[in-house]
């Protein structure tokens, strides 16, 4: 158990940036006009997502554990489940 451990524990350390992967919940990788998934205030229970476009960004702290809070094109505001496509150069 203890070398399960230290091994989840070094694997957390040398690869965070696989761990939390574009999962929405990072203010860094949310930019304006990215396409994604949100679950609005009034659909948490159920879990339904809505696709959209970020217009705006809400959230100010740098993370938050239930998914930054935007605004998307179309006005809808929710918190970010799933980023769909992001530009890599």
């Amino acid at each position: 158990m203890f070398l399960l451990f230290c091994l989840l524990t070094t694997f957390y350390y040398l690869c965070p940036k696989l761990l939390h992967s574009m999962n929405g919940t990072k203010r860094a990788d949310i930019t304006k006009g990215l396409h994604v998934n949100i679950v609005l205030k009034k659909d948490q229970r159920s879990g339904t997502l809505t696709e959209g476009y970020v217009k705006d960004i809400l959230t100010s702290a740098p993370v938050h554990h239930r998914g930054i809070k935007v605004r998307l094109e179309d006005g809808q505001i929710g918190r970010v489940q799933e980023i769909l496509e992001q530009d890599e150069f």
